[in-house]
């Protein structure tokens, strides 16, 4: 299966008083056409800003180093207008927080249209059609008024619906979704991810979403990849990482998620993740990890394949896999 997303060694430089800072260190995934891949892990851990990246909506000051290739195209080297172009139309992207994805001083369904246009020889007629078009397949009830309502005129759920149809306007390849049901409840975030499935199906589109939601990621994903300080720790199918997973830090998100029925204190990662300002020399996760070795505080493991498809960034596992082995 081709990948219709590649980003090779991303690295994303924030400017501080300390110079410059890289908030992703060396990322390498990949995206299966019309599959999801779901980045998985805590917040502060680079999830957003490598969705970002891809579409390069970064503060000023930042760089971007190494390659992302789209359709095998490179990004990084594209002008603006021509990234541009490729936004919202090509590849789109939904954002965390639904109400701030809306101008609210204009109607939610004029501000859909302009995207619409923007990428579309069509007329103002003709985009309005497929705005309702688009409230009527996201589920939005009476799509004919709703499209003339302002952001906060609209619950949550019925918003993050919009936000949806305004990434799908174009019919874009990929669909890049950061935390998009973190604010709705669990009936809402059931119907949203529905949504999602049935949406990938009719358009046949790749998605790269962002969550830190154990369930989430079961309910979504083809491929996971789990993202610690920057870097990715662990990457492979969804079953696998899941149900098997390697590195310490996956056991501990999986762990720490409740279970049906579960009683007493729920399960934590002690510790906080390290600020990208002051990143350790070895394993950024080596202070939580109760199993870390010497060479952990002192290497930086690199991601290997510890069963097939399925990779990890440990020292630990990689010593077990050679005994094993032996």
């Amino acid at each position: 299966m081709s990948n219709v997303l590649e980003l090779i060694d991303l690295v994303t430089q924030f400017s501080t008083k300390k110079g410059m800072v890289p908030a992703v260190r060396g990322v390498n995934l990949s995206v299966k056409r019309g599959k999801t891949l779901v980045i998985l892990g805590e917040s502060g851990s680079g999830k957003s800003v490598t969705l970002r990246s891809i579409l390069r909506i970064t503060p000023p000051g930042a760089k971007i180093l190494g390659s992302i290739l789209f359709n095998e195209e490179e990004i990084l080297t594209k002008s603006n207008n021509e990234i541009q172009a490729l936004r919202g139309n090509r590849i789109a992207m939904i954002f965390q927080d639904s109400l701030s994805a809306f101008d609210p001083l204009y109607k939610v369904g004029k501000q859909i249209e302009e995207t619409i246009i923007s990428h579309q020889k069509v007329t103002r007629k003709q985009a309005k059609e497929l705005v309702i078009d688009l409230f009527r397949k996201v589920g939005i009830p009476s799509p004919e008024e709703r499209v003339k309502v302002y952001p906060h005129e609209m619950s949550g759920g019925m918003r993050q619906r919009a936000v949806i149809s305004m990434a799908l306007a174009c019919k874009p390849e990929v669909l890049l979704a950061d935390e998009p049901t973190t604010a709705l409840d669990v009936t809402i975030q059931a119907q949203i991810l529905k949504l999602f499935k049935q949406i990938q199906t009719e358009f046949g589109m790749s998605i790269v979403l962002v969550t830190h939601d154990i369930g989430v990621a079961a309910e979504m994903a083809d491929d996971i990849a789990v993202m610690y300080a920057g870097k990715i720790v662990e990457y492979g199918e969804a079953k696998q990482i899941l149900f098997s997973p390697e590195h310490p830090y996956t056991k501990g998100l999986i762990a720490a998620t409740p279970k049906k029925g579960q009683k007493g204190e729920l399960i934590t990662i002690p510790g906080q993740p390290p600020l990208i300002t002051n990143m350790p020399k070895g394993c950024a996760f080596a202070d939580r990890c109760s199993d870390a070795i010497s060479s952990c505080h002192s290497e930086n493991p690199e991601l290997k394949e510890v069963k097939p498809k399925q990779h990890a960034a440990c020292f630990l596992v990689r010593q077990k896999k050679e005994m094993i082995t032996i």
